[in-house]
C-alpha cells in the first residue's frame, strides 16, 4: 500500500467503507447510510485512490473485499468508535446556548413542520431562529457554500459530501374547486383542463417533478406562480386544476378538493438534506431529530387523507 496523507480520511470516508464491506453491495450501503448510490461510488473512488488499492472487486451479484479492506475493518471501527465518543463526550443542552439555521424548503415542507417545531422549541425555553429561503431545485452549492444548513426537497442534490434521509412521502394529486369545476375522469378529461403550476428559479415547473410519466404530453399552464401559496387564490372559484402533492392538503392547498389523478404515476418523497460537515455537529443532529419526530407523525396524517379521496 502506498503512504497517504492521512488528512485526506474523514469519519464520513470511513463510515462509508463500512457500510460497504458489510453490505457487500454499494446500493444497500447507500440505502443503509441514507446517501444515493451516486455518492458511495464517489466515495468509494476516493478511498481507493487515498490507498491505492481496489478494496472491493465484483464477484456475481455483490462485492468481494480485499485482504487489504479485510484488515482494515477492525482498525477502521476502531477510529469510528474514537470520533464518536468525542462527540458523546461533548455536553450539549439546547436550552444552554442559542441555535440559528437557515433551512431552504418552499412552501410545502416548511409549512409541514417547522411551525410546529418552532412552537415546541419556544415552549421548551430553546432559544431557536429560523431563517427560510427558497429551494426551488436545490443545487449542491447552497450546502457546500453553507448558504444553508438544511434542505428539504423532493429532489435532492448528489455528491459525495451530501447526506439525506426520506421524510415522507405522498402521491400526486389533482386540486381544484369542487363548487365549480369536478376532478377529470380520463386522461383525455385532464388533458383538455387549464392547469396551474409554480415555475422554481431556475425554469422548472412542480409539474414537472411527476415521475413515471412524460410531461411533455401536457399543454403549457394558463396560469404560473412563484410560490405554493399563491394557488388557492387562482384555484377558487375557478375551474382551474392544478396537480401537486398530495402532501399540500396539509399545508398550502388545505381547503381545496383533491382527488387522486386518473392516470398512474410514480409516489413523490420529500428528503431532509445536509452536508456532512453538519453530521455530528450536536446543535445540528438536535435539529434533525426534531424534523424526523414531526414528520414521522405526517404519515398517518395521510393515510387519512387517501382514505377520504376514495
Amino acid at each position: 500500500m502506498k503512504s497517504f496523507d492521512f488528512d485526506d480520511l474523514d469519519g464520513h470516508i470511513l463510515k462509508c467503507f463500512l457500510a460497504i464491506l458489510e453490505e457487500s453491495s454499494v446500493s444497500r450501503a447507500a440505502d443503509r447510510l441514507g446517501v444515493t448510490q451516486s455518492a458511495v461510488s464517489h466515495t468509494l473512488a476516493k478511498l481507493r485512490s487515498i490507498l491505492g488499492d481496489p478494496l472491493f472487486v465484483r464477484s456475481g451479484q455483490g462485492l468481494t473485499p480485499t485482504e487489504t479492506a479485510i484488515s482494515l475493518k477492525e482498525p477502521v471501527q476502531k477510529v469510528l468508535d474514537g470520533l464518536k465518543g468525542l462527540t458523546d463526550q461533548r455536553p450539549f443542552d439546547p436550552k444552554a446556548e442559542s441555535m440559528n439555521f437557515v433551512i431552504a424548503a418552499n412552501d410545502m415542507q416548511r409549512e409541514l413542520v417547522f411551525p410546529q417545531l418552532m412552537r415546541e422549541a419556544r415552549a421548551a425555553g430553546i432559544r431557536l431562529s429560523l431563517e427560510f429561503m427558497p429551494s426551488g431545485v436545490p443545487s449542491i452549492a447552497t450546502l457546500r457554500d453553507a448558504r444553508c444548513q438544511m434542505i428539504l426537497t423532493p429532489l435532492p442534490p448528489d455528491g459525495s459530501d451530501i447526506l439525506q434521509r426520506k421524510l415522507f412521502s405522498g402521491h400526486m394529486t389533482c386540486f381544484f374547486d369542487g363548487s365549480v369545476t369536478t376532478a377529470p375522469v380520463s386522461w383525455e378529461d385532464y388533458k383538455s383542463r387549464d392547469h396551474l403550476a409554480v415555475r422554481f428559479s431556475g425554469g422548472r415547473t412542480s409539474i414537472q417533478v411527476m415521475r413515471g410519466f412524460d410531461t411533455t404530453q401536457l399543454p403549457p399552464p394558463v396560469v404560473m406562480v412563484s410560490n405554493f401559496n399563491a394557488i388557492p387564490a387562482f384555484i377558487k372559484g375557478s375551474p382551474l386544476i392544478t396537480t401537486e402533492i398530495s402532501l399540500m392538503a396539509l399545508g398550502p392547498l388545505k381547503g381545496l378538493d383533491a382527488a387522486p389523478l386518473p392516470f398512474e404515476v410514480e409516489e413523490l418523497s420529500v428528503y431532509m438534506v445536509w452536508h456532512e460537515r453538519s453530521q455530528n455537529d450536536p446543535a445540528h443532529v438536535w435539529l434533525r431529530h426534531q424534523v424526523e419526530r414531526i414528520a414521522a407523525a405526517i404519515a398517518p396524517q395521510m393515510a387519512a387523507l387517501r382514505a377520504e379521496e376514495k
